[in-house]
């Protein structure tokens, strides 16, 4: 299967000012493009070629694993966003937030401290578990909460190319402006899909 770039549910304009045309044209347009290229060069004729994204990244490691995980993660992250989306969780999700973390508030400040103290590039994520049990988790690189088994919902790109030409080393400051953005009703519907 080859993979594509595909088109973002927005214009590249429309989540300025937290996120800047030009972030979103080296970011996707580059970054996420040049992944993806990687990955169908890495996986021709190889058992991985007619797998899903999905799928790749949980069977592979080494190069692989690393433009696998890196083309599923920037999907994942840029469709979460929108320019005005649903601004707080609703439901069984805001239900499980406040049994797992007391409160929004407490949940976004853990959040937003696993992006900020992950130590080089990476990657903080909500997800469940096997167990149905929310967690927030950060990884360097290609870090990808799949090959755990557990489901992702969410996630901060803490690569220095996600935030840099609009923050640049301000990292806690794209964390704390990136809510603006997240559409929890896009959250809401992946949660509801591990119910």
């Amino acid at each position: 299967m080859k993979f594509e770039l595909p088109a973002l549910p927005y214009p590249v304009n429309a989540l300025e000012p937290t996120m800047s045309a030009r972030t979103i044209e080296f970011h996707w347009g580059k970054h996420e493009a040049a992944y993806i290229n990687n990955l169908n060069g890495l996986i021709e004729g190889t058992p991985l070629e007619n797998d899903t994204l999905e799928e790749i990244v949980r069977k592979s490691d080494g190069p692989i694993y690393n433009n696998a995980a890196q083309a599923w993660n920037h999907i994942f992250f840029f469709f979460q966003l929108a320019p005005n989306g649903k601004k707080e969780p609703g439901g069984a999700l805001a239900e499980a937030i406040d049994r797992h973390f007391g409160s929004f508030a407490a949940f976004k400040e853990a959040f937003a401290k696993a992006g900020a103290t992950l130590f080089g590039s990476g990657w903080a994520w909500l997800s469940v578990k096997p167990d149905g049990q929310l967690e927030i988790t950060q990884g360097p690189n290609a870090h990808n909460p799949l090959k755990n088994g557990a489901v992702p919902l969410l996630t901060a790109d803490v690569w220095e190319h996600a935030y840099y030409l609009d923050y640049q080393n301000r990292r806690p400051d794209f964390l704390s402006a990136l809510w603006n953005l997240v559409d929890w009703k896009v959250i809401e519907k992946r949660y509801e899909d591990t119910l």
